[in-house]
């Protein structure tokens, strides 16, 4: 029996009631396959533990969750806490500690999902965006000057690094040769005159190795219309920490909202363990209702099934969304239905059980 331990930080808002569903689909897949099995332990930080403590995640925290092979994140974000401080508190502090230097965006039209674009069939979306995910423009680095004064000053620097750079971008090669597809890379280099021009010059290097690998390269402006105007140029894309931010949630609003939008945070050495979450955000005004969509939560938890080897459940699980999705019988207000969270979760693990 092969035992995956799975460290649980609900979160906040609808974090709780998504991930719930989440745990709940690996549960089934140990059940329906007894050789595979996920321990759970849960963890109570985020934006309600920062108001008790005034920490948004343990002192030690980041040594409890070494010993863990993933992390499993709700949502984080909730009213009278700001943004920068739930996000750099837990979120950021996960993914640069841990080294998740790597971020898994798909950005796939599933059957069953609606698109917002006249004209444009599944096979036309269909691609997987490799993000930077520890430095660029979210390095955090930078400085605040004579504050609160006429001559106030902010300076927020974008690092980038030949190793950052060099490693996000082979691994991107990595997945398109693996694949058998093309790859993009979207930068601005005419007007960020130092970064993107190192960027691209990178790229380029990096493709010497990869001669097999048919690339192209678009300013992010131009890539942000493609991704509406002609998505099927686009299979494996790499990008910056920032416009890979900006072109998932794009990519997500083309193929179903962020009710379907999952992302997983990889270190690919496994020195570390690597979180998976839904994307969609915490969204407060819906919490406890049953209103929250958990496909995003058990997107992801696809994703996890892939990282630890088990691709053929991380299909079933991806078919068994598009199915619940066709059947159109169990489905949350955002997208049409009437039914409640734990319902939607309950019709996927029904779909499984038939394709198992």
């Amino acid at each position: 029996m092969n035992t995956h331990k799975i460290a649980v930080i609900a979160g906040d808002g609808i974090g709780p009631e998504v991930i719930a569903e989440g745990v709940k689909v690996l549960k089934a897949i140990s059940e329906l396959n007894p050789e595979i099995n996920f321990e759970f332990t849960e963890f109570p930080w985020g934006c309600e533990y920062y108001v008790k403590t005034g920490k948004m995640i343990a002192d030690d925290g980041m040594e409890q969750l070494k010993k863990f092979d993933a992390i499993y994140l709700g949502a984080v974000g909730y009213p009278g806490v700001p943004d920068h401080i739930s996000l750099w508190g837990l979120l950021l502090k996960i993914r640069k500690g841990f080294d998740q230097y790597v971020n898994l965006r798909p950005v796939r039209l599933l059957e069953g999902a609606e698109c917002p674009l006249k004209g444009v069939d599944r096979s036309q979306i269909d691609m997987i965006v490799v993000r930077e995910n520890s430095e660029g423009e979210y390095a955090g680095a930078g400085d605040w000057l004579f504050k609160d004064k006429p001559e106030e000053v902010v300076l927020q620097t974008g690092v980038f690094s030949r190793k950052g750079c060099e490693r996000i971008i082979r691994y991107a090669y990595e997945v398109a040769r693996k694949e058998g597809k093309t790859l993009t890379s979207i930068s601005k280099a005419n007007a960020l005159n130092y970064s993107m021009v190192f960027w691209d010059q990178i790229f380029e290097e990096v493709g010497k190795e990869y001669p097999d690998v048919k690339t192209y390269s678009y300013l992010v402006d131009a890539a942000c219309m493609f991704f509406v105007k002609q998505p099927e140029r686009f299979q494996v894309v790499v990008t910056s920490n920032l416009f890979g931010d900006i072109v998932t949630d794009l990519g997500a609003a083309i193929s179903g909202g962020m009710g379907l939008a999952a992302g997983a945070n990889i270190n690919p050495e496994r020195t570390y363990p690597s979180m998976f979450e839904p994307v969609h955000g915490s969204a407060p005004d819906i919490a406890g209702q049953g209103k929250a969509n958990p496909l995003a939560a058990i997107w992801s938890v696809s994703q996890m099934l892939d990282f630890f080897g088990y691709e053929n459940w991380g299909s079933k699980v991806l078919n068994a969304i598009e199915k619940v999705m066709v059947e159109r019988k169990h489905l949350t207000p955002d997208m049409g239905g009437t039914s409640k969270t734990n319902e939607v979760g309950d019709a996927v693990i029904e779909v499984l059980k038939r394709l198992a």
